[in-house]
């Protein structure tokens, strides 16, 4: 069957043999029964009455594998026999068949959906189960039945706490998940104002300062008591063999923890980087995914994301992703070793590395400006390099580190002006040709753009599109300079007059504007204009007009027109431009769930049409909660179970009662209240009221003694006075005891 021979001819032949006595045949037999059921369903059933036979047969083993096969055949027909199957297994005396019915109460759910009151009922006792491996399973068909069920939970959440670390790991991945879901919607997030612990205490209030939250006060998270065991039952699952464990446990620090929580599984994360290639990449979008919001605490771990020569491409990718968060946070040292790191990987063969490098080594800059000196000479040694994948990618990194602090970078980009002859990649030729332009209004008259655009138009017909298009912007924006500059100059020489309201109030007459500048003080047409600049302009456009390339003859017209209205062009062409940030790269992934399948594929801002995602519903709003008296299971303290008490302290008990006959009847009473139930014997009853007779005795003496005394000399001391007291007290109690007594010895 498992070689993909045809196998369902033998069918009848095969079931024939399901009540074989051989559990050996019995298994192989139920493995072809579940494989071709839904093929042969009519003889399928014939073997339904001999399975059902087999759900009581004396092994556990064989009653288990019954109830699975049962549920397994995928027949409609048999719903309400798998329903009672399942029924039987529950109330049944092996764990493990109680197991296996767990695990068939979603089969039967997706067999016939009619069936869920049923299931509900044989669910909700098993997780109750005080087997932790069938209330791990138990919580696995919740979460596949039933997830939004948290009612179910209630009674049992203790339970399946305190069992979460015992169970098997399959189960703890459900259950990890299922109690993510369930402390945001019964724990309400509250968080209350703490007075800085630097402070002296007696100091804090000495000045009201207690009623305005200031620097001295820090908010700090309040966690529920219930939330705060939950949170310390799981700490040793970040030890787990399995890293899905690892995982889903800092998923649910992450999610509904403190800050010190997360920390604490940060460690075992990043040591999952010691497995597999497949297990390094998942666990490495799980770290990128935590040091977006903590890069600090992955400083220590910085050796660890180092690349290997044996690393895969996504692997490096983000391993350099993290060293770049991490960079403003480390100290000196580790911020040389991870700039060391980029720039050798900068200069590699891998051309995919190198533009990865380089574009780490610009976040890296604009993450920390002291560094950001280095990283540009850096760069800067990148640009005449004969790749022009890693000449173009420094130029533009430059270029992002240059619109942070433009008049600090003046120098910069007359050095790049002049590598324009040795860059031969065309987008850093654009690159450096846009930076000139941005940087053509500095200096006035004096600027280098004009004698650079000059050079370009020698040979602009050889030059690649994407530069033509720079170049023509390039004229534009030096052209554009000019004009205003002509126009500052004839606004120069114009008198300034006082405000129309201040001379009417002085009883001259109103301001009458003057007529616009003519002759010399008009900015000159360009066909008229003997200036080089507007003659280099002019050739441009000469250029261009017998360009090949329609979108260039476009946009140069368009850069004509609007030229024709200075102010507008202004507006449109010099700009101030924001600077360019460059995020990591995984910005698009912040807010995916840890673990999740989202979380890895969701690159580029969306998850592609992947189905099935659900995000972590939101905190319960204080006040909405579920009462915490609904998590109080019946017969039990709050934190544990009812205590039992054990056998040795009943014998001692016994024992102490026998050694002194005085006072057995309070040694019975502390005996039947430790155990809870029995009554007493009437050799107990005897030995009490021979007890009480000799006390009352003795109390009745010790009246006579002390009538005598006070008759004979009424001045007694204090010592006396309280003697009296305690008799006269020990009297009222052996009252009361023989009168119990004699009530309970009467109807015997």
């Amino acid at each position: 069957m498992y070689r993909g021979q045809k196998t369902l001819p033998l069918f009848s032949s095969v079931v024939k043999n399901v009540a074989s006595p051989n559990i050996e045949i019995k298994k192989l037999v139920y493995i072809y029964l579940i494989h071709h059921a839904e093929q042969e369903p009519d003889l399928a059933l014939l073997s339904i009455n001999t399975i059902q036979k087999s759900l009581s047969d004396t092994n556990p083993q064989v009653r288990a594998l019954a109830l699975r096969t049962m549920s397994g055949i995928r027949v409609p027909v048999i719903s309400q026999i798998v329903s009672l199957a399942i029924r039987k297994g529950a109330g049944d005396m092996s764990p493990y068949v109680r197991r296996a019915a767990a695990l068939a109460i979603p089969k039967c759910y997706r067999l016939d959906p009619s069936q869920l009151p049923q299931l509900l009922e044989y669910l909700s006792t098993l997780l109750g189960d005080k087997q932790y491996y069938v209330a791990g399973a138990a919580v696995t068909a919740f979460m596949t039945v039933c997830p939004d069920r948290i009612d179910l939970i209630h009674k049992h959440y203790r339970n399946l706490v305190r069992m979460l670390v015992d169970m098997d790991e399959w189960s703890q991945l459900s259950t990890l998940r299922l109690m993510t879901v369930y402390a945001r919607k019964c724990f309400p997030r509250r968080t209350r104002t703490v007075k800085n612990k630097e402070r002296p205490a007696e100091l804090q209030d000495f000045y009201g300062e207690a009623s305005e939250a200031g620097p001295e006060r820090e908010q700090v998270t309040v966690l529920d008591p219930d939330l705060e065991l939950l949170l310390k039952s799981i700490k040793p699952l970040l030890q787990s063999r399995n890293s899905g464990v690892v995982v889903a446990v800092a998923r649910c620090y992450s999610a509904i923890g403190t800050p010190s929580y997360t920390k604490a599984a940060i460690g075992p994360l990043v040591a999952l980087l010691r497995g597999a290639q497949d297990i390094q990449q998942v666990a490495l979008y799980n770290i990128v995914s935590i040091c977006l919001s903590c890069p600090a605490d992955f400083v220590k771990y910085a050796t660890h994301f180092l690349v290997r020569a044996t690393d895969t491409q996504p692997v490096w990718e983000l391993k350099l992703e993290v060293l770049t968060l991490i960079f403003p946070h480390a100290p000196r040292h580790i911020k040389s070793l991870i700039l060391n790191e980029l720039e050798h990987f900068s200069r590699g063969s891998d051309k995919l590395l190198v533009r990865e490098a380089v574009r780490a080594i610009g976040r890296c800059a604009q993450a920390d400006s002291a560094t950001a000196p280095r990283c540009l000479r850096l760069l800067l040694s990148q640009i005449t390099s004969l790749d022009g994948i890693l000449a173009a990618e420094s130029l533009t990194v430059i270029r992002h580190l240059i619109q942070q602090d433009p008049t600090a970078h003046v120098a910069t980009v007359i050095r790049l002006a002049k590598n324009l002859d040795s860059a031969t990649d065309p987008q850093a030729r654009a690159t450096i040709i846009w930076l000139v332009g941005e940087f053509s209004g500095l200096g006035g008259a004096d600027n280098i753009a004009a004698d650079v655009l000059r050079i370009l138009l020698k040979d602009f017909a050889s030059e690649p599109e994407i530069a033509k298009r720079q170049i023509v912007l390039l004229g534009a924006k030096v052209y554009l300079h000019y004009v205003n500059r002509q126009i500052e100059e004839s606004q120069a020489g114009r008198p300034q007059f006082p405000q129309p309201q201040a001379e009417f109030d002085q009883g001259q007459e109103p301001f009458q504007p003057s007529p616009p500048a003519t002759g010399s003080n008009r900015p000159k047409i360009l066909e008229e204009d003997d200036h080089p600049i507007a003659k280099l302009w002019r050739y441009l456009l000469l250029l261009v007009r017998y360009d090949t390339s329609y979108d260039l003859r476009d946009r140069t017209r368009l850069y004509k027109s609007l030229l024709s209205v200075p102010q507008l062009a202004t507006l449109m062409l010099l700009a101030p431009k924001p600077a360019p940030q460059a995020p990591s790269p995984s910005e698009t992934r912040r807010g995916y769930t840890l673990g999740s399948a989202a979380l890895v594929l969701a690159g580029g801002g969306g998850v592609h049409g992947l189905r099935g995602y659900e995000d972590l519903p939101e905190w319960v709003e204080e006040g909405k909660e579920p009462d915490p008296r609904l998590r109080d299971a019946e017969g039990a303290d709050r934190y544990g179970e009812k205590r039992v008490v054990p056998a040795a302290e009943v014998l001692d008990a016994a024992a102490a009662s026998r050694a002194s006959p005085s006072s057995v009847g309070a040694e019975s009473k502390a005996v039947k209240a430790a155990n809870g139930i029995g009554e007493k014997s009437l050799d107990d009853w005897l030995a009490e009221e021979e007890s009480d007779e000799e006390d009352s005795g003795s109390v009745e003496g010790e009246e006579e003694e002390e009538e005598e005394e006070e008759d004979d000399d009424d001045d007694e001391n204090e010592e006396e006075e309280s003697d009296e007291e305690s008799s006269d007290e020990e009297e009222d109690e052996s009252e009361e005891e023989s009168e119990e007594n004699a009530k309970l010895i009467r109807p015997a």
